[in-house]
């Protein structure tokens, strides 16, 4: 196959990168053959004199991106739009010249693709999470778009070793943070566990090394034991007319690393760092060699799950047991070749063109995550710490408990009975006085635990309170019981929000504060008296957004002074003002939405 075009290669001419392209990626029809090409003429004539920072020519990472997708047979449309990723980087490029050449679905793509590339994801203020909610968001009208952008991530991973440590460090947290969690909620576990490995490698180099020098200890050993095991499954299987296909793998690198923290031990006291991979045709096929796994060797307690009957809210199956072969724990995966392809590819399997797959085998809007997103679209996401909640609970670990009826909810972990109440109904949620967890009585408080039955016990007298708020974990229980209080509570004082206007107020003082002494520096300079000469400068009047002679108190609780920073909002008797530093002012409700802009007029 000559070099692999989706990794590190040395060749940098266009026919023949593209040649190798085709011959590697032989699924295409003639017709996505030219489409493909046009696009791949049309990036190298525009880009034919720039290069990289690393001094390679800026083609090979688009045709990277492009590979990649190709590799995980996506349609044209996706392929095109990863070779075209980054075009509106370059300059005299219009979105029409885009659009006319290669449709409106691409344009799209490569459009909204440009617009995430451009956010400063790894930032920790308040543009983080509006950047976090832009990404997000986008994958409800076409999750293409972020198919490429992963796509674009994992190359970058694979060649991040051209850039300074520093910068290596800072690019890992984001992948290990956002893209390898949006990888698994997406259901794609192969591009998920590379992200994570890779990040592993340029977060923590030192125990990335360790872990990867123990993996390769013994290898002759491990491959016998795993062969005997490998071998007794096939002959037990053979006997029962069962075909199976069996892998064997030492478990990723990162897995091992949360291991080692999990355990708080070195890598080497691990023992289950090894796993086979069973896959077979059926659903029944998969109960009957659960069945032979547990006779052959016996089960760990505890370690048995069945994503088959319970799939995760990405849609991965499965059923996973861990059993004691030979006095080690081996861990064993069992699925049917269409949960595999499922497994690998998530929801990116909507869009595979290979021969005889049936795109309808995946509903992309049943998956978990954009359920929530389609809720919270239209819902006020910019609170900085809201989002950061909402982004672990997008994006962080989950658990699975059942309805009475046997509906499966999926929750964040440490979620408690009042999120599950809220998940299922905000009535239910505003009326929980108590709760039960396979028929007993627990504290709505406590953690819920996976395959837990929950009940729910409700009061029509009861009401959210301040102390449930500081509790839930889910972004919709968080949020009606805000706005319950914010209505029904005037004891209420919102005090996260209190926090952050008066952080923001602290920032915007101080950059007055800035502002007053350099002037007062100057005048002192000249010889006269700063105070004096300062308030001179005013009429003693006050603009309101630009208007003069607007009507206006002096509010008497901080009774501003000529000069002074002041700040202004609308009551029922008219306009009043307010020193910036005002307490009283910072705690009145709602006030970043009532602020108006004053300014005292000079002469």
């Amino acid at each position: 196959m000559g070099f692999d075009i989706t990794t590190n290669n040395t060749e940098t001419n266009p026919d023949i990168l593209l040649a190798e392209f085709f011959k590697t990626f032989d699924s295409f029809s003639e017709e996505e053959k030219a489409r493909f090409t046009s696009a791949w003429n049309f990036l190298c004539a525009k880009t034919a004199d720039i290069k990289r920072t690393c001094g390679l020519p800026y083609i090979l990472h688009p045709m990277r991106v492009a590979s990649i997708l190709a590799q995980s047979k996506l349609d044209i449309e996706s392929v095109i739009s990863g070779l075209l990723h980054s075009i509106f980087e370059i300059d005299g490029i219009s979105e029409d010249e885009v659009k006319s050449q290669f449709g409106e679905t691409v344009f799209k793509i490569v459009r909204d693709t440009s617009k995430i590339t451009g956010m400063k994801i790894n930032a920790t203020t308040i543009q983080q999470a509006d950047s976090i909610r832009k990404m997000l968001f986008a994958m409800i009208d076409d999750v293409r778009v972020i198919l490429v952008k992963l796509a674009d991530r994992l190359d970058r991973m694979r060649n991040l070793k051209s850039i300074e440590a520093k910068k290596q460090r800072l690019v890992a947290s984001e992948v290990i943070d956002i893209w390898a969690p949006l990888a698994d909620r997406l259901g794609m576990q192969s591009v998920k566990s590379e992200l994570e490995d890779l990040s592993l490698k340029y977060s923590n180099p030192d125990v990335f090394q360790q872990i990867k020098a123990i993996v390769a200890q013994k290898k002759d050993e491990r491959a016998a034991y795993l062969e005997k095991a490998v071998n007794a499954i096939y002959k037990s299987a053979e006997k029962l007319g069962i075909s199976v296909q069996i892998s064997s793998r030492a478990k990723h690198f990162y897995s091992i690393y949360k291991k080692m923290q999990k355990r708080n031990v070195p890598a080497s006291s691990l023992y289950d760092l090894l796993a086979l991979r069973v896959i077979c045709e059926t659903n029944a096929e998969c109960y009957t060699l659960i069945g032979i796994v547990h006779g052959l060797w016996k089960p760990m307690d505890g370690r048995f799950k069945d994503y088959i009957a319970m799939p995760k809210s990405n849609g991965y199956q499965s059923l996973h047991t861990t059993v004691v072969c030979e006095g080690k724990p081996l861990e064993i995966q069992i699925r049917t070749s269409e949960m595999h392809n499922m497994a690998e590819h998530g929801v990116a399997s909507h869009w595979l063109y290979k021969k005889g797959m049936n795109h309808d085998k995946v509903d992309v809007a049943s998956l978990g995550i954009f359920n929530q997103l389609q809720n919270l679209k239209n819902e006020d996401l910019s609170n900085e710490s809201f989002f950061a909640k909402l982004k672990g609970e997008l994006l962080g670990d989950e658990i699975y408990v059942f309805t009475p009826k046997g509906d499966v909810i999926s929750l964040p972990q440490g979620s408690c009975a009042i999120d599950f109440a809220y998940r299922v109904h905000s009535g239910v949620g505003e009326k929980i006085v108590g709760a039960k967890a396979d028929g007993k009585i627990i504290p709505i408080t406590a953690p819920l635990q996976n395959t837990q039955i929950i009940e729910i016990i409700t009061n029509p007298q009861a009401h959210p309170t301040e102390n449930q708020l500081k509790i839930v974990k889910t972004s919709k229980a968080r949020q009606k019981i805000h706005a319950w209080l914010m209505t029904n509570d005037p004891n209420f004082e919102d005090k996260a929000a209190l926090e952050q206007r008066m952080r923001d107020l602290d920032a915007q003082n101080e950059r007055s504060r800035s502002i007053q002494d350099e002037k007062r520096k100057k005048r002192v300079k000249k010889g006269g008296n700063p105070e004096i000469v300062e308030r001179s400068h005013y009429t003693g009047k006050i603009i309101i957004e630009g208007t003069k002679n607007v009507e206006c108190t002096l509010a008497g609780c901080c009774n501003p002074q000529i000069a002074d920073p002041i700040v202004g909002y609308m009551t029922k008797k008219g306009m009043k003002i307010h020193k910036a530093t005002c307490i009283t002012f910072q705690r009145i409700p709602n006030i970043e939405n009532r602020m108006i802009e004053v300014e005292w007029e000079r002469k």
